[in-house]
């Protein structure tokens, strides 16, 4: 081979030669490529040279042997006495080589054009095995920070900008000089890389036995210096690529060593550094212990990609031999040399494990379980990598077991990443066996993880992990469905990315049924030819959803017997909509599970009547008699495929609803209209759907509530541009009237109204929807009237179904205008027929009677529902009542009379005022008992403040509006306005001034702060909490205080305190909590709304001195961040530095005209408007607090900052 090379070298003119005769130019084959190429190359001469020079430099220095090996194969059939047969094949095969190997040295010097980093006089090879391609290394641009005071290695890595390959192949050549001087150099680049200035000089390296001592001392120095920070860590300019850079030397170093042999022919140069790289892997530092645990890691991986390289060649030169060995006529002597070379290697493998283990011990095995979570994290990433690069070293039990360790860590990001590196295992199928043992060891560990872990990243990344493992088929059946289970899940990410564990569990059972069945011949045979618009008929997709069905039903857990039953929060408002956990879990696998898009398939499903039987017992095994079979529902499946269906249909018109765009974002016309075609088609086939399921599952309050809410889904714009029959929408509506009057459920009753108020959203349909409700209403209160005439008379009346009757009177106004309904009976009161004295009343004040009325003798949990509801009806009249009065103010309409709310106030203050029998020895009703008063503290907190936000109309036809004084200024209207503008003006002021508007009296008060007060001693019992005690009374004469029935003298009887205890043992703890601190936000919501509107007599909320806002401020940092959040709106808001204040004398005024705004925006219609309204102030607030203000201001606010950093800590 030489004198192939030297010959393929002679055309090179630039390339001095030392002698030439004719016969060597006439034996040397021409070709017009070799006579042209000289002649490309002379137009750069200079490169020339210096690609001659660089080729020589390296073949001085770097063992080839890929040289060896041509040699030796070379001179093998010279030597040989083998088959000549087969040695002119090898020759033919070898004269073929020059004609591809002539462009070589063409390519080869084509490459010289380098910077000269590249051409070094070492350089990393591969050692005879080909890697494949990697990204190149980065270079570092130079840093004026680095610049400054950095020298050796460090100056010329991140100062000069050379490479980390050049700089590793200089190092190596200095090394090969003076070792120690390069040791030296080395480890002052370590030290330079933690940020320590000191350096170690010679006769430091040359005594390696003093290296702990000298590390103490550079220590004490480090520690002198007060160094907060290092470059590992910084987040300076020119550190964004410090850590990369310098872990690509050292890998660099290594790999280099081991091209150039050096790292097996002196083995000092690993031990020194492995001396001073692990004598500060465990210095008390953290910058030493860092910086040498990633270079020592650093350092391992290198050594795991050599290891891996010579295994691999190790094998290929052993499987040459061997294939030497098989043939005919054995070449002895390739024979020899092959084994040499794999002894070599098997050396070198040896030194490489020596290696391994020993900066394993060393560095990883005390560094795993540091007391920094970055440095154990830093050790898992590199295990994974180690056990990616080098399975046959790392991939065995001893290792893995490290990894199952850090699976209980405390900091979440290093679970995180351990099971990030163990995903990439299980990925793999071909060394899956190799984690039999290990999967069994930790399995429990991983399913704590995925259902239990505190972090949530942690518990997805575990369940996808799951995911993997199960794939793998190394998860038992318990554990499978245990993961299962988290389809029902609370939290949206959780259920997310459970959905395709939980589909594989039903495309298994799916299978398996198909199989059942016969195999895919036998269920063709029982569904026969499948119509694609006949949904009524059998489907093989069937067998699906009823996989689905028992598979969720066995995650949910509950439900097996008996009727589906949901769980009834009766403490959650009317129309707030709260999805159930099988909605939840139905949303979740939707996307998921197959076949679930053919939603109008499912519900031919459902409408099916699997109920007829066959015959004869011939007739029943048959294909489609056990087809049929397997098919039927019960009533818990139906109940969770109905919920399935919602979510079907819902992410069906979303996908219709957001069509794709191109790249330029435009929607493509032929994908709008195929959105509109399936708007169209889900409408039509919906309304054809629902009457038929509500005749089916109508009966159940449970499947009825579900069905109902399929009634939201259903556009009726579109329904009316098909030019549907009005009859058909009529009917639907006849039905939803059905299961409003004969359900008492209030699930079913909320749906119902719900239902009602979307038909009403349309205008063109809304004449037939008015007549519909207008007739519910008729029927409602006739059924009212009904039930208290009876009970009036003695004949008799349960007090169920009045409860059930004022529901359902709740829930209409909840949705419809009802203030002409509950006052015109009481208008035409006289011209009424004689009967029983309760028909002569009007709703309102029958309503009123039902809430004074005593129950004593009457079921507990009737007549606190009752009361409950009426409460609520007439709460929703106060709204719509104070809607009408807004809108005749502000437009001036006349009035003909004015409302008297002191009625209601007084039932509702009776209320308020009883107490908890202490007879009572049911638990639930004291529970009851303090729901209902809790319930009648809100109302009556809310019938003031809807009144006092009467205060703030302006009259729009006025110039100038004042709705508290009349206008004196002169207008410049026309009499009739200026009369009709005094008019208004007027009796805005004798609505001010009557009973609309006023004050909450002393005694209510009292009553008010002691409800507070018990629900604040339950929630802080529950969760645990201590509470303020009771300051001293500000105002010793005060009557709040000094009243018999004191703001803190609730009493606990034995009943109550019985009641909670058997409450926690009976209900989940954390349930009772929640609803406890609900109780109690709700009611400090409606008492800081009450104190703004000012509706206390010294509400003010400028008087700090205010009795109701102190004590309702009082317990602010001990109850939670919930509760300090709705009191803080009672804080002071700190003025905006505008322009508009710069105008104004005085910050104080600023501060009471936001307040006033404040109050006004809050009275708006209803309870509803008037929550939101407070969740806008709070926006405003919220921004004041983090705007800059003036000395004084920040001195008048300055007593509260620690008061608010508490709240923030909580």
């Amino acid at each position: 081979m030489p004198a192939r090379v030297l010959s393929m070298e002679l055309p090179d003119q630039a390339t001095p030669q030392p002698s030439s005769s004719p016969n060597d130019a006439t034996d040397r084959r021409k070709s017009g490529r070799v006579k042209h190429k000289p002649v490309l190359l002379q137009s750069d001469p200079n490169a020339m040279i210096g690609s001659v020079s660089g080729k020589r430099k390296r073949a001085s220095i770097v063992d080839q042997p890929d040289a060896d090996d041509s040699e030796s194969e070379e001179s093998s059939p010279d030597e040989s006495d083998g088959d000549p047969d087969e040695e002119e094949l090898k020759e033919k095969r070898r004269k073929g080589r020059p004609r591809k190997t002539s462009a070589k040295p063409v390519a080869k010097k084509s490459k010289t054009t380098q910077p000269k980093t590249t051409t070094l006089p070492v350089r990393p090879a591969t050692n005879g095995v080909k890697k494949p391609s990697k990204p190149r290394q980065p270079r570092a641009r130079p840093n004026a920070a680095f610049a400054e005071n950095s020298t050796g290695l460090f100056a010329e890595i991140f100062s000069q900008g050379h490479t980390v390959d050049a700089v590793a192949a200089e190092w190596i050549t200095r090394y090969d000089q003076h070792n120690a001087n390069a040791m030296c150099e080395l480890v002052n680049f370590v030290l330079e890389c933690t940020g320590c200035d000191s350096k170690v000089d010679i006769h430091d390296i040359e005594d390696p036995d003093n290296a702990t001592s000298k590390l103490d001392d550079l220590k004490d120095e480090y520690e002198a210096q007060n160094i907060t920070d290092y470059p590992l860590l910084s987040k300076g300019k020119g550190h964004a690529n410090f850590r990369p850079i310098m872990t690509g030397f050292f890998h660099s170093l290594i790999t280099t060593a081991h091209a150039a042999g050096i790292l097996y022919t002196d083995l000092a140069l690993i031990e020194n550094i492995e001396i001073w790289v692990t004598s500060m892997s465990s210095s008390a530092i953290r910058p030493f212990r860092h910086t040498a645990t990633v270079i020592g890691l650093t350092m391992e991986s290198a050594l795991c990609t050599v290891f891996a390289e010579l295994a691999d060649s190790t094998a290929k030169t052993s499987r040459q031999k061997d294939g030497e060995l098989k043939k005919k006529t054995v070449n002895k002597q390739r024979v020899a040399s092959l084994q040499e070379k794999v002894d070599e290697g098997k050396r070198k493998s040896d030194l490489v494990d020596t290696m391994l283990e020993t900066i394993f011990s060393a560095v990883y095995a005390n560094r795993y379980r540091d007391v920094d979570p970055k440095i154990r994290i830093d050790c898992v990433t590199a295990l994974g990598t180690w056990i990616a690069t080098a399975p046959d070293k790392f991939f065995v039990s001893n290792y893995l077991r490290y990894l199952g360790w850090v699976l209980s860590d405390i900091s979440a990001p290093s679970r995180a990443e351990v099971i990030k590196q163990l995903s990439k295992l299980y990925k793999s199928k071909d060394d899956i066996g190799r984690v039999h043992a290990f999967t069994e060891k930790f399995r429990p560990r991983f399913i704590e993880m995925a259902s239990q872990d505190a972090e949530l990243n942690v518990r997805v990344a575990a369940i996808e992990m799951l995911d993997l493992v199960r794939k793998q088929g190394l998860l038992e059946p318990t554990d499978i469905d245990q993961i299962a289970r988290l389809i029902f899940d609370t939290t949206p990410r959780i259920r997310k990315a459970v959905a395709g564990f939980f589909a594989e569990n039903v495309g298994d059972l799916y299978e398996s049924t198909i199989e059942e069945l016969g195999g895919e011949e036998g269920v063709a045979e029982a569904v026969g030819e499948e119509e694609p618009d006949d949904f009524d008929e059998p489907r093989k997709s069937w067998l699906m959803f009823k996989s689905l069905a028992e598979t969720m039903k066995f995650a949910a857990g509950e439900g097996e017997d008996g009727e589906p039953t949901l769980p009834q929060n009766t403490e959650t408002l009317i129309g707030s909509e709260a999805d159930s956990r099988y909605a939840l879990a139905a949303k979740a696998v939707c996307q998921s599970v197959p076949n679930l898009e053919d939603w109008e398939v499912l519900a031919g499903y459902l409408l099916y009547d699997s109920s007829s039987t066959v015959s004869n017992a011939q007739e029943a095994q048959s294909p489609e008699s056990l087809f049929k079979a397997r098919c039927r529902l019960g009533d818990y499946e139906e109940m969770l495929l109905l919920e399935v269906l919602n979510a079907a249909v819902k992410n069906r018109l979303l996908e219709a609803s957001e069509p794709e765009t191109d790249k330029k974002g435009r929607k493509s016309k032929a994908r709008v209209d195929e959105a509109k075609e399936i708007q169209e088609r889900v409408a039509l086939h919906l309304a054809q759907f629902l009457p038929r399921l509500l005749r089916k599952f109508g009966a159940n309050p449970t499947t009825a509530a579900i069905v109902l809410r399929l009634e939201h889904l259903l556009n009726l714009e579109i329904f009316e541009e098909l030019r549907q029959d009005s009859t058909t929408f009529a009917a639907l509506l006849d039905d939803i009237n059905k299961q409003f009057l004969t359900h008492v459920n209030q699930d079913v009753l909320t749906e119902a109204s719900n239902a009602i108020l979307h038909a009403r959203s349309f205008g063109n349909l809304e004449e037939v929807t008015e007549g519909k409700l207008q007739k519910l209403w008729s029927d409602t209160i006739n059924a009212l009237r009904t039930l208290v005439s009876r009970k009036e008379s003695g004949r008799g009346s349960a007090t169920s179904d009045l409860s059930n009757t004022v529901s359902r009177i709740a829930n209409l106004a909840s949705i419809s205008d009802c203030v002409s309904i509950f006052e015109t009976e009481a208008r035409s009161s006289s011209s009424s027929k004689k009967g029983a004295s309760g028909t002569s009343k009007s709703p309102a004040e029958i309503l009123t009677d039902l809430i004074s009325d005593d129950y004593s003798n009457e079921d507990k949990e009737s007549s606190h529902e009752l009361i409950t509801a009426a409460i609520q009806a007439l709460t929703f009249y106060n709204m719509w009542l104070v809607r009408s009065l807004r809108t005749s103010l502000e437009t001036s309409s006349p009035i003909s009379t004015l409302p008297d709310p002191t009625p209601f106030a007084s039932a509702l203050l009776s209320v308020m005022q009883s107490r908890p029998s202490s007879s009572s020895s049911s638990s639930s009703s004291s529970s009851r008992i303090d729901t209902l008063r809790l319930a009648a503290a809100g109302a009556y907190l809310d019938l003031h403040t809807l009144y006092a936000s009467l205060r703030h109309i302006t009259p729009k036809t006025t110039s100038k509006p004042s709705p508290s004084k009349p206008s004196t200024t002169a207008t410049t209207t026309t009499p009739p306005n200026n009369k009709t503008t005094k008019r208004t003006q007027q009796l805005t002021t004798d609505i001010l001034t009557t009973s609309l508007i006023r004050t909450i009296p002393t005694p209510a008060q009292s009553t008010l702060l002691s409800i507070f007060t018990k629900a604040e001693k339950d929630f802080a019992k529950r969760s645990r909490r201590k509470l303020e005690p009771a300051p001293p009374p500000f105002h010793p004469s005060s009557t709040i205080n000094n009243n018999n029935e004191g703001v803190d003298s609730e009493p606990e009887d034995e009943s109550e305190s019985n009641s909670d205890e058997e409450d926690q043992e009976d209900e989940g703890k954390k349930t009772q909590v929640l609803l406890a601190e609900k109780r109690l936000c709700e009611l400090a919501g409606k008492v800081v709304l009450a104190i703004l509107a000012s509706v206390f007599p010294d509400s003010d909320t400028r008087n700090t001195h205010s009795a109701v806002k102190e004590r309702v401020q009082r317990n602010r940092t001990r109850l939670g961040g919930s509760f300090a959040a709705v009191v803080g709106f009672l804080d002071e808001p700190k003025a905006q530095p505008s322009k508009k204040k710069n105008k104004k004398a005085g910050g104080k005024k600023k501060v009471v005209s936001v307040s006033s705004g404040s109050e006004d925006d809050e009275g708006g219609e209803g309870e509803g408007e008037g929550e939101e309204e407070e969740g806008d102030e709070g926006g405003e607030l919220a921004d004041d607090r983090i705007e800059e203000v003036e000395d004084a201001e920040v001195a008048e606010v300055g007593g509260r900052a620690e008061e608010e950093d508490e709240i923030m800590g909580d």
